[in-house]
């Protein structure tokens, strides 16, 4: 019976690497589409109502079909949309537009670090050296990618902007395992579409989409030379940037643990980095390669490391396996 339940751990995890992966290579694809919009004439905050609230109109059906959530769970639901939705998209368009896609998402992907950070000192949960060398890496990385030798030529601005969404996506993170140590686990379908309808109601309010000029969307946007419609883009963004990359993403999480999902996440930086080269000419420097690889480094190191013998329970551990030990220990 150990062996049975243990090989269905081990294809639970299995699974959830997949969609993480997936989750990564969608949530990668958001930046490289949204920027050619943002130089059309659309303002950031635009670009992330048009994201949100679509992929919100995508997911209505799935949010009246889960609509004891509202009653059950309505911090949870309010938590994911303003952190995990709206503050990370408007935090990360809004650094995008002022800095390298690549660089953003380098900056962004600080928060596996920062997740270690909430499990030490938030959850008091026990934190190795080889997590804590993991930190230091990529901060090392990241000053590499920012160059701050070179004093103000950086946006100090936007790498701010793209801390913010760093912050928002801990939080993301976070949320999205909520109920899965209890075993009361809220549907994730149902969670992310009332984060996307919670994210659409705070980003109406400060985006002021009525003000957009929406005959952008009718005319092709410039992708490094290569013209290409505006609502084919904005189509990737809210089909696959954000409805597909949610889903896959949450799910994830619910099979893993935000530790893992978050080092699988690190991808998102690569793929977009890589894209950002390849379809917008955003070359980086050879200091700013040498420093993404390190902070990619640094976060790996930092989430899958294990604390020290006698812990209760090591960082990195997903849920479903952590009880399954328990229960195979308490036999």
């Amino acid at each position: 019976m150990h062996t049975s339940e243990s090989s269905r751990a081990s294809e639970g995890k299995g699974v959830g690497l997949g969609l993480a992966l997936v989750s990564a290579l969608a949530f990668g694809g958001s930046g490289v589409a949204a920027k050619p919009l943002i130089e059309a004439g659309l303002d950031p905050l635009h670009v992330v109502w048009l994201r949100v609230a679509g992929a919100a109109l995508v997911m209505l059906p799935l949010a009246v079909r889960h609509r004891a959530l509202l009653r059950g769970r309505p911090a949870l639901l309010a938590g994911f949309g303003l952190l995990g939705v709206a503050g990370v998209q408007a935090f990360y368009f809004a650094s995008i537009s002022r800095i390298p896609v690549g660089v953003a998402l380098l900056v962004e992907y600080l928060a596996p670090a920062l997740v270690l950070g909430w499990v030490r000192f938030v959850q008091r949960r026990p934190v190795t050296r080889a997590a804590a060398l993991g930190v230091v890496l990529a901060v090392g990385g990241l000053a590499c990618v920012v160059e701050v030798w070179s004093g103000l030529s950086f946006d100090a601005l936007g790498l701010l902007l793209a801390l913010g969404a760093a912050c928002c996506q801990v939080g993301y993170f976070v949320l999205s395992d909520q109920g899965s140590d209890s075993g009361e686990v809220p549907d994730p379908l149902g969670v992310i579409a009332y984060g996307l309808l919670v994210g659409t109601a705070v980003l109406t309010v400060v985006a002021r989409p009525w003000t957009m000029d929406f005959s952008v969307l009718a005319q092709r946007a410039d992708m490094n030379g290569t013209p290409v419609a505006a609502g084919l883009l904005l189509g990737w963004i809210v089909l696959i940037a954000t409805v597909l990359a949610y889903v896959t993403g949450v799910v994830s999480v619910r099979r893993l643990s935000p530790a893992i999902a978050g080092v699988v996440a690190c991808l998102e930086a690569v793929v977009a980095t890589v894209l950002a080269w390849v379809l917008l000419g955003e070359h980086l420097s050879a200091p700013q390669i040498v420093g993404g690889a390190v902070v990619l480094l640094g976060a790996f190191i930092a989430q899958s490391s294990t604390p020290a013998k006698g812990s209760v329970e090591p960082v990195a551990t997903g849920g479903a396996e952590s009880r399954l030990s328990a229960r195979e220990n308490a036999a």
